[in-house]
């Protein structure tokens, strides 16, 4: 059977673990850029709210055949999804997003950078992963330039170090998230499209209530156009697209290297931060980048060497 030029192009596109990842760092750098950007307009549970309800929307058409097929699987399977959706999609974001009200975007994505090592001491626990040296090398010197740059370059602050509230939450959102990643490997066998479509409509279910909470509140959405912007672009790049790539990441590396992959992340954030936040980067940022960088090398040999196989 002979493919289009198309489809040969998407194939190769779908099976280049690295070239997806590194989109959905690119869109998720921007995801805490909106949120920080919109945090005067947009309240944090609404934010996360009308992101999967959107993404959903337009989710939903392309999803339903594959849904409809694989719906049997998902109901056997119904524990996993619900936890799946709780902690990826409802949970994560919103704390994120809370976080971002108080600390900046940068110190935000740094803060994400420490999900590889979590996610290595989850699955060593949950799983028993055997964990090589070079991961662990790798972790270490990630984590190195990740307090690198929150101490500002000076080691005599560790001691006196304090975190403010939305340092905390984003800490709170890192082990929701290392979680999921952990988890994803008990995702049923279903289409991708099927498990986002199901995973989304287990998160808008559990961020419904704490909506209802906030507009109780008289936190609303300020009607502008940068609002609706900014749930335009959240819906779309850091919820459809990122996470249909992040979890083809998972399926071909594994959740360890592909979260360490990530720690990409905070450079490509970094940038967006200095230009579009006005946030400075300084040359403890660089310094931190560098090691964040060769962290990554270290660590991803062995990931490599499986994808080539599965490549091949």
């Amino acid at each position: 059977m002979t493919h289009s030029p198309t489809s040969r192009l998407v194939d190769w596109f779908w099976s280049r673990p690295y070239l997806l990842l590194t989109f959905t760092a690119l869109f998720w750098a921007g995801n805490s850029i909106v949120g920080r950007a919109a945090r005067d307009v947009v309240p944090p549970v609404a934010l996360a709210f009308w992101r999967w309800a959107l993404a959903l929307a337009l989710l939903l058409p392309f999803a339903w055949p594959h849904l409809r097929r694989d719906l049997p699987v998902l109901r056997r399977n119904w524990i996993w999804v619900v936890a799946l959706g709780t902690l990826g999609i409802g949970a994560f974001n919103t704390l994120l997003y809370t976080g971002l009200r108080s600390t900046t975007a940068l110190n935000g994505m740094l803060l994400q950078s420490l999900q590889p090592a979590l996610i290595v001491l989850l699955g060593a626990i949950i799983f028993h992963e055997r964990v090589r040296v070079p991961q662990v090398l790798g972790v270490a010197l990630s984590i190195g330039g990740a307090l690198m740059i929150v101490l500002a370059g000076d080691l005599s602050r560790l001691r006196a170090m304090a975190f403010n509230p939305g340092d905390l939450v984003i800490c709170a959102a890192v082990v929701v998230w290392s979680f999921y990643a952990v988890l994803l490997r008990k995702r049923p066998a279903v289409h991708p499209l099927s498990f986002l479509a199901t995973t989304f409509a287990m998160g808008l279910a559990a961020l419904f209530p704490f909506y209802l909470g906030e507009i109780a509140n008289g936190r609303l959405i300020v009607n502008t156009t940068d609002s609706w912007l900014a749930i335009s672009y959240v819906c779309v790049f850091p919820s459809l697209i990122a996470y249909l790539f992040f979890n083809r990441g998972v399926e071909l590396l594994g959740s360890a290297p592909t979260a360490l992959y990530l720690n990409i992340m905070p450079v490509i954030g970094a940038v967006l931060a200095y230009v579009l936040l006005a946030e400075p980067i300084r040359w403890f940022h660089f310094l931190g980048m560098g090691l964040i960088g060769v962290g990554i090398l270290c660590a991803s040999n062995e990931a490599r060497d499986r994808i080539m196989r599965i490549s091949a």
